[in-house]
Parts: C-alpha cells; structure tokens; sequence
C-alpha cells in the first residue's frame, strides 16, 4: 500500500519550504494544501492542536509538526535514498546542533529588520542578522555545503532562508553577498539542485508578499 503523504503549509513560509525539499530529496509524491494562516482550516486545528502552526506533515493519518522534526522524520522513514543526516553519531549532533541555531536566531532576528519601522531597531536586527550569517558562513568553510561533498541536514534548514534575502537586503539597506561571499556562492550551488529550486518561493514575489503585509500592518 502507497503512503499517504499530505503537507499543510503557507507557500511563503521558509518552515513549509524546508518539507518541501526534503520531500523532493526523498523523489516522494504528495498532496499539497495551502493554508490561509488569517483563517485556518479544521484539518489543520486538529492535526497540531498545541501550536495551531504551519507545517505539518500527515503521513498515514498521523501529523508531525514542527519543520525540522519533519525533515528528521522524513530522513528515518525514507531513508534509502539521499540522507540528510550523517552516519556517525557526533556528526549527527552536530548537525542537529546547526539547525537548531539556525531555528533559534536566524528568524527572530530577520523580523527585526523587516516587521519593524524603528531605525535603531532595523539596525541592530541587520547587524545581528550579519553577524549570524558570518558564523554560518564560517561553519560552511570551504566544503561545498554544510554536510561537506554532500547536500543535508543543515542545508535543508538555511537554503529557504535564501528566497527572504532580497527582502532582507530591501528593508535592511545592505548585501548579503558582500558580507558573506562564500555563503550567496553556497546558495547559488544549492539552487542548481532540482528538489531546492523546485521547492523555494520566487524571492520577488516573497518580496511583495512582506510589502503587502507591511502595508496591512501601517508599516
């Protein structure tokens, strides 16, 4: 019997991207529904009733939440194809221990520096944002991506954030690519892979997304 893989999920929502991508790693096939995150549907209500939150997988009728225990899920359950996670147990947490960070900073920082129209504000949220991209881009080195020869589990977690860079870098009034070179060069050569380039939101359209909500909210 086929598994029944169903992904509730918002399209901006880099949370939602990073199932996506790992889906399209594992070549599986499922049902996509869009969520209004205004107005959310009773599927949704029901399948994470604690957070109430995009996304979540429902996989045989039963709901995983939370996008990075998701990508974890689907990395055990799929696992004969494209691992997103290391063999050995310290590389392992190691990994864990880098999406976690990303989870942790990257977008309670960015919200500073689009969701806010305070100028010192915006400023320290740009500098925090900078200085967390440095440390990834540190972490990267010079391997081709965070798993080393191969695209993974810290890879899935950071790749999305790429699409909400030009709005970042619109709001914020600086580059990304002059600050962290290696890092804008990291994101170019995951763009090559299909599952990446297939899964991310165009980041024009993310862009006008954020004005739009800017807008609503008298930004």
């Amino acid at each position: 019997m086929a598994d029944e893989i169903v992904l509730l999920s918002s399209w901006p929502s880099m949370f939602g991207m990073r199932v996506r991508v790992a889906l399209a790693e594992k070549g599986l096939k499922y049902e996509y529904r869009e969520e209004d995150l205004r107005n959310k549907s009773p599927l949704l209500l029901i399948m994470n009733p604690v957070h109430k939150k995009i996304p979540v997988l429902i996989h045989n009728g039963k709901p995983i939440s939370e996008s990075m225990i998701i990508v974890d899920y689907i990395d055990e359950v799929w696992n004969h194809k494209s691992p997103l996670l290391p063999t050995d147990p310290y590389q392992r947490a190691q990994a864990r221990f880098w999406a976690d960070y990303v989870d942790k900073k990257l977008f309670d920082i960015g919200k500073k520096i689009i969701w806010s129209n305070k100028g010192e504000e915006q400023e320290t949220g740009k500098k925090e944002f900078i200085e967390c991209l440095k440390l990834l881009e540190g972490e990267l080195g010079d391997n081709p991506y965070f798993g080393g020869e191969n695209f993974g589990f810290v890879d899935v977690s950071l790749v999305t954030f790429s699409c909400w860079f030009h709005t970042y870098e619109s709001y914020g009034n600086f580059s990304i690519e002059t600050e962290c070179p290696k890092l804008v060069a990291w994101t170019k050569r995951c763009l090559e892979k299909e599952s990446v380039s297939s899964s991310l939101a165009d980041p024009h359209k993310i862009h006008d997304f954020a004005s739009g909500v800017r807008k609503r909210l008298g930004i």
